[in-house]
């Protein structure tokens, strides 16, 4: 036994030394994961520390040390008894991504009503809990401030605009997005439940929310996040300014259910100037509606948990000719597309959740999440209704836990599961026409078909896994909780940017009228041999160490490392093909003759021999 605490204290010691080392020697732009609390204190010396979730009777226990200190790690968030023997009991309310203090004393008087306190991390009953050990700053989003804040929109993360540095936008088309301080909206993830929901192919940082009406998650399953904006663990990685972590609400030992819904029509809005001036509405309409319910399937043991959330949206909007003056030149047929016109949206966006502690040290947590939206856009100004694109977005994924507890350790291990599409398609499949003035080809006045740019499929799927494993019981100059994961995802990346099911003809209006023969056709030609769409199957590696070292009551030190290592074969592999080699190295015809393009090139300090990929040079 002191063999093994001598060689436990020795690879401590190397793995504090390697991460002070590998932390001053190299920035990390890791974000913490975890949604789940730590709650750490004093007790007597060897007390056995049981802590019983309130709600849904779940059961975490550890030991207190020589010196009496104890720490409980990913607890999650809600109501918590915690005792370490008869008169010592305490209930405390632990907030998501937090690490609260709680000593427990024996037969310590309970504390008057008026004593009870709000913090930023923890609300507590009789005892203050101060989070004095994370150097992370960010704020928390309580389930109270979800419920009673007003909105815009159903999109849990337009709460996030409350912390400092964070940005929420909802744009004219209804289309919403989260960016921090002045960088991209495409560096920030969001953790639900501890699982990034990061977007690989499309901005908008996290999946479905690249130019989108809808929510991302619903959101009447979300319990609370917390918003974290600098001073990041290494836990996880992938983003580089903002990461918001969530937890989802869970069933309980008691039955539980809401519902809502709103709603607004033709009649309740009033008329756009375009209406006025047809002297007709459009018909339109908004709605928002869900529910959701909990409970028991056996009390203290399995609880399930599904939520839904519907929205419908049938926005009016308006197609007015990019140039006026020669309306009346153009076809008849065409004249009468102009006007009012609408913008339909519907999205259905499900969660479900199924707990079961197989025993007090084993826990299985598996859930679902579905999303599936459809939206008709591209119509309005010089762009007809048939000139409309239908987006089907969707998104689903399924997560798998297995959590085990002992005294001196926790192991999460993960596995993962996601298929997260964007499809915009043309809603008329075929020959479409633009229409611009004689004097200005750069005008249009209107569009009556989608570009062949317009059909596209975007997404990513595949499997993934981690595991993360913490250390609560380890004394080397202080108290430690030490932490370390490995992660490994294997996702298929899939990008067509075009189709060859649409030509979008281009015509001349003059006083004349308009031409019989379009001046340009633009249409969809994939290169002979070659596919139009990209796939590449993505391997992504992750491996980090963090250690939060309490060296004594007046300092604690958060020190971490990661290295993240990721392979995309489509680029590593990519061979140029041979008949874009043999055009690279042919005749340049504005070049005297015997000159190639690639001499050209060179000319300009080009060599695009060093562009040109065999499959092993990149």
């Amino acid at each position: 036994m002191k063999r093994s605490r001598i060689v436990r204290t020795q690879l401590l010691a190397a793995l504090i030394a390697g991460t002070v080392t590998a932390t001053l020697a190299m920035p990390t732009i890791a974000l913490a994961q975890t949604a789940n609390a730590t709650l750490q204190g004093q007790a007597a010396p060897g007390a056995q520390i049981t802590a019983r979730n309130i709600a849904t009777g779940q059961v975490r226990t550890a030991k207190a040390n020589a010196q009496g200190r104890y720490i409980l790690v990913s607890l999650p968030p809600g109501t918590w008894q915690v005792d370490a023997g008869p008169g010592t009991a305490r209930t405390v309310t632990l907030s998501v991504a937090s690490t609260a203090t709680l000593n427990l004393a024996q037969a310590q008087a309970a504390a008057p009503p008026s004593s009870a306190q709000t913090l930023a991390a923890v609300q507590v009953v009789g005892t203050a809990l101060l989070d004095v050990r994370s150097s992370q700053v960010g704020n928390t989003v309580s389930l109270r401030q979800i419920n009673q804040l007003p909105e815009a929109s159903r999109n849990f993360l337009e709460f996030a605009d409350i912390v400092p540095g964070m940005i929420f936008t909802r744009n004219a088309n209804g289309n919403t997005s989260l960016s921090s301080g002045a960088q991209a909206s495409s560096n920030i993830n969001v953790y639900i439940d501890g699982v990034g929901q990061k977007n690989y192919v499309l901005a908008g940082g996290i999946t479905g929310q690249f130019a989108s009406q809808g929510n991302p998650f619903p959101q009447l399953a979300v319990d609370q996040y917390k918003v974290i904006t600098s001073n990041y663990t290494a836990e996880f990685g992938q983003l580089s300014s903002a990461a918001i972590t969530a937890v989802t609400k869970s069933g309980t030992n008691e039955f539980h259910g809401d519902v809502f819904g709103s709603f607004t029509n033709t009649v309740m809005r009033a008329e756009t100037p375009a209406e006025r001036h047809a002297a007709k509405k459009t018909p339109s309409h908004e709605k928002d509606y869900g529910f959701d319910i909990g409970g028991p399937i056996i009390k203290d043991k399995a609880h399930f948990y599904l939520a839904y959330e519907g929205k419908e949206f049938d926005s009016p909007t308006v197609v007015v000719p990019g140039v006026s003056d020669y309306v009346q030149y153009l076809p008849p047929s065409v004249q009468a597309l102009a006007g009012p016109a609408s913008l339909p949206f519907k999205e259905n966006d499900w969660f479900g959740k199924l707990d079961y502690e197989i025993t007090d040290e084993d826990r299985l947590v598996l859930t679902g999440h579905y999303r599936s939206e459809t939206a008709i856009g591209n119509v309005g100004g010089i762009q007809t209704a048939s000139a409309g694109i239908d987006t089907i977005n969707t998104d689903k994924r399924y997560d798998l836990s297995w959590e085990h507890s002992a005294d001196a350790w926790f192991n999460k291990l993960l596995f993962t599961y996601e298929n997260a599409f964007y499809a915009p398609t043309p809603i008329i499949l075929g020959d479409g026409a633009q229409y611009v003035p004689n004097y200005n080809r750069n005008s249009v006045m209107l569009q009556t078909g989608a570009s062949p740019l317009a059909q596209q499929n975007k997404g990513q799927k595949g499997p993934g896994f981690s595991d993360d494993l913490t250390f609560n019981d380890l004394h080397w100059h202080g108290d430690h909780e030490l932490k370390l994961g490995v992660s490994y995802k294997s996702v298929k990346l899939i990008a067509q940017d075009a189709g060859d099911s649409n030509a979008l003809f281009n015509y001349i209006v003059s006083t004349s009228g308009t031409e019989g023969i379009p001046y340009q056709v633009q249409f969809g030609s994939p290169t002979p041999g070659q596919s139009p769409v990209a796939t590449s199957t993505d391997k992504q590696y992750g491996a980090y160490v963090q250690d939060n070292w309490t060296v004594n009551d007046h300092l604690t030190l958060n020190l971490g490392v990661r290295y993240d290592y990721e392979k995309t074969p489509s680029y590593l592999n990519f061979v140029t093909p041979a008949n874009v080699v043999a055009a690279i190295y042919s005749q340049d015809p504005n070049a005297p003759a015997g000159q190639t393009y690639a001499e050209t090139l060179a000319k300009g300090g080009i060599n695009i021999a060093d562009y040109i990929g065999n499959g092993h040079n990149r």
